[in-house]
């Protein structure tokens, strides 16, 4: 069986393990400061003093808040020769590496975002030289349990990734909000401005997920020439004060924020 350490269950390591449940082949030990009722194949502990000595982790994923990892990653220095894997935004490969004390130490760095609750996520994974080709296949297949997974070579790319997709559902949701507000002030009332805007979200994105069509192909087979949604798109594809301008600018503060936190 492939042992898991997850260190922290928050609302993402809560959802790999959702996912994890359902694969037997898993035996999962998780450190958390309020350890839940054991089940099969999950061992809740609350310190990792509590861990039995013959339990010997394929991998260590870390799901802790990236200011915790300070104070938490050095007691896992026993466990040095594993590989782990942190979801904590904006630490390093190199800092994990220098907290664990071992330089040669194997590290996959992801970033997950928000749907991966509910396994409809995208996480993006970078890994270290340290990580061997079947333990890169370990990774993909435990991530794989919360939604897509995307490599890329480049760390320094982790920044552009966590301002398009770490950031995004919230572009998503503001947008849905947009068009509620703007709703109302057409004269509907405010719970059906809200339920028109969510549905219509909800069901763009079912709709996109399900094509094999472009968004580009997408916008225009919904754009009747002449028509309503030909007039709302000129502001919204003004090439200097319309929506593609304004994602860009909003993208550049997200990822100037992420370079600054990782540094």
């Amino acid at each position: 069986m492939t042992k898991i350490l997850l260190v922290g269950c928050g609302k993402m390591g809560g959802a790999m393990v959702r996912g994890w449940r359902k694969d037997e082949t898993l035996d999962i030990v998780i450190v958390c400061p309020s350890p839940k009722e054991q089940s099969a194949h999950v061992t809740w502990i609350d310190a990792l003093d509590k861990l039995d000595p013959a339990f010997m982790p394929d991998v260590v994923v870390l799901a802790i808040k990236p200011q915790q990892m300070a104070a938490v990653l050095p007691a896992y220095a026993r466990h040095a020769d594993r590989l782990f894997l942190s979801i904590a935004a904006g630490k390093t490969l190199s800092h994990l590496a220098q907290l664990i004390g071992s330089p040669h130490a194997a590290i996959l760095r992801a970033m997950p975002n928000l749907p991966s609750q509910i396994g409809k996520g995208i996480t993006v994974v970078t890994a270290n030289t340290a990580v061997t080709s079947q333990q890169k296949q370990l990774g993909q297949s435990l991530l794989e349990s919360i939604g897509l997974v995307e490599w890329i070579d480049e760390e320094i790319l982790m920044d552009a990734v966590t301002a398009l997709s770490g950031s995004g559902p919230a572009y998503a949701f503001a947008l849905c909000e947009a068009m509620a507000a703007a709703g109302e002030k057409l004269g509907l009332a405010p719970e059906l401005a809200a339920t028109l805007a969510r549905q219509t979200i909800i069901g763009s994105g079912a709709l996109l997920g399900k094509s094999c069509a472009s968004t580009a192909e997408l916008r225009v087979a919904v754009t009747s020439p002449g028509g309503t949604t030909a007039a709302a798109l000129l502001p919204l594809m003004d090439q200097e004060n319309g929506l593609f301008p304004l994602l860009e600018k909003a993208m550049q503060a997200a990822y100037a924020r992420a370079k600054e936190l990782s540094s």
